[in-house]
């Protein structure tokens, strides 16, 4: 009789802290993971952006280079590439320890570190009007995305639940989630529809697609990440099959997903995609969190109104470091012969 109501209460998401623990040292430790994970994702978002402006450094250097891939011998490039690894593997492991709507509006870091790293590195030449009218936008932007971002690791929801096999298991097959499952499948036909026959390629058609796809990205991010950690931990969840199912769908949506932000690359400015990329993925995967993992159960008015106010300053913050960006000429590593001068001409 103990072990069956012991495996039932295991099955039982955990209440939120603040009712369950009125002593606070559950509380105490729900916001220590809270805390933990969040500087997890800070970290990995940061070394992220350092990876990839050390990588675009030795792009652009070797840019009139005769071999396209001479980027390979350097050891900047090799250094970028490690950076890389190791801050995504820092965004990994944020969401074993913290909701899933805390993880993910974090993002917000990378565009912030991109625009102090280029400001402070990548030498331009501004007039005085143009600085005023870029830079100040930039530092205003950067101002509210940390004022943003505080808000959000502040009233964050607070629910934590294992992440064992039987409890996604039942959050995979509630009711909630195969509603919502529906109405994100039929929305993307639908999109992928007019885009692929209607050629409808507006940039919130393309950027809602791949907002959809990782929306699921990121739900079986936090599942594949937390199972792997109770396993390290000593709770082996490896032989449940869920766990396989959850990484075959979280490296599928992340393929499609790429896929889609390529295509997007080539017709749009990489600003624009990143500011309306961040806020339409940020606002589903939300909802997807919200809806999978029940992140905002038990969480009071105040708090919930925070968190949407935090967003919507870290919105507003990434649009305006966005919006005056230089618009990038597309890189090519080689000399493209549609470039070389007419032999005949002259």
């Amino acid at each position: 009789m103990d072990r069956a109501r012991g495996a039932a209460l295991q099955l039982r998401p955990l209440q939120p802290t603040s009712s369950a623990d009125p002593g606070g040292s559950e509380a105490s430790f729900s916001y220590k993971e809270n805390l933990i994970g969040a500087l997890l994702a800070i970290f990995g978002h940061l070394v992220v952006s350092i990876a990839l402006n050390l990588q675009k450094y030795c792009h652009i250097r070797l840019a009139g280079s005769k071999d396209p891939r001479a980027y390979f011998k350097t050891k900047t490039w090799w250094l970028g590439l490690f950076l890389m690894l190791l801050g995504e593997l820092g965004v990994f492991a944020s969401y074993a320890f913290a909701p899933l709507s805390l993880i993910v509006p974090l993002s917000a870091v990378s565009v912030i570190a991109s625009a102090i790293i280029g400001i402070i590195f990548i030498k331009e030449k501004w007039k005085p009007k143009d600085f005023l009218r870029r830079y100040v936008l930039s530092f205003v932007g950067c101002g509210l995305a940390i004022v943003g971002t505080y808000l959000l690791v502040t009233f964050a929801p607070n629910s934590h639940e294992k992440m064992t096999g039987e409890n996604i298991t039942r959050h995979l097959v509630s009711w909630p989630f195969l509603l919502y499952m529906l109405v994100e499948i039929i929305l993307f036909c639908l999109l992928l529809y007019f885009y692929k026959e209607k050629n409808a390629n507006n940039i919130v058609v393309i950027l809602l697609l791949v907002a959809l796809l990782g929306s699921m990205t990121v739900v079986t991010v936090k599942a594949v990440a937390g199972m792997l950690v109770l396993s390290i931990q000593g709770n082996l969840q490896l032989d449940y099959p869920i766990f396989y199912v959850m990484f075959v769908c979280m490296v599928a949506t992340a393929v499609y997903q790429a896929a889609f932000l390529s295509q997007a690359s080539q017709m749009y400015d990489s600003s624009l995609i990143a500011s309306v990329g961040y806020i339409l993925s940020t606002t589903i995967a939300i909802t997807a969190g919200a809806v999978f993992y029940l992140d905002f159960i038990g969480e009071d008015a105040l708090h919930i109104c925070m968190f949407a106010l935090g967003c919507l300053i870290a919105f507003l913050g990434v649009f305006l470091i966005t919006r005056n960006r230089k618009k990038a000429i597309p890189f090519e590593p080689y000399i493209s012969m549609d470039a070389m001068p007419d032999e005949g001409a002259g």
